[in-house]
């Protein structure tokens, strides 16, 4: 049975999952609006990983007989100065993710909840690829804006190239 402390922050880990995918899909209209549909692609399979994060967060509780309590999901943010300001703002968003699922991992293991803690460990290590991914667009967007942004067309082609792959974490759906 999982404690109410760990089952409270799950909750709250799941809003913030599932309004990860609804700021991406917002990011995805903007830049569809933008004439960027390789970014929008790249948005979008982002989206439907956040979602599955979510679903791993869902049925892991499930599965521990806890009670899913879903929260509204926020208003996300639907402008953007450029797509450089759009992926800092991903890579802000993923630090805070991390730092969520760092708080729940300290949260289980001090509640002795080592089925959660082992759980947490696959986030862990997503939460650094998504940081990693998130950063090197920052910087190839940073290389496009120092060559005049010539080169934001053949990475919009690059990006729309991304396909969506389930989450190992539901594997076992």
């Amino acid at each position: 049975m999982m404690k109410e402390t760990v089952a409270r922050e799950m909750n709250s880990q799941i809003n913030r999952e599932l309004f990860s995918a609804y700021l991406y899909l917002s990011m995805a209209a903007w830049f569809e609006g933008q004439g960027l549909s390789g970014f929008a692609n790249w948005m979008r399979v982002q989206a439907q990983e956040e979602r599955d994060h979510a679903m791993g967060f869902f049925n892991h509780m499930l599965e521990r007989g806890a009670t899913v309590d879903l929260e509204a999901v926020g208003k996300p943010d639907n402008r953007w100065q450029s797509p450089l300001a759009a992926f800092e703002a991903v890579l802000n968003h993923e630090k805070f993710i991390t730092e969520s699922i760092d708080n729940l991992l300290e949260t289980a293991q001090g509640e002795k909840d080592h089925a959660s803690a082992n759980f947490l460990q696959w986030y862990i290590s997503e939460q650094v690829e998504e940081e990693a991914n998130a950063d090197a667009l920052i910087q190839k967007l940073h290389l496009v804006e120092k060559s005049g942004g010539g080169g934001l067309f053949m990475m919009d082609r690059e990006l729309a190239a991304r396909v969506y792959v389930q989450a190992s974490i539901l594997a076992r759906e």
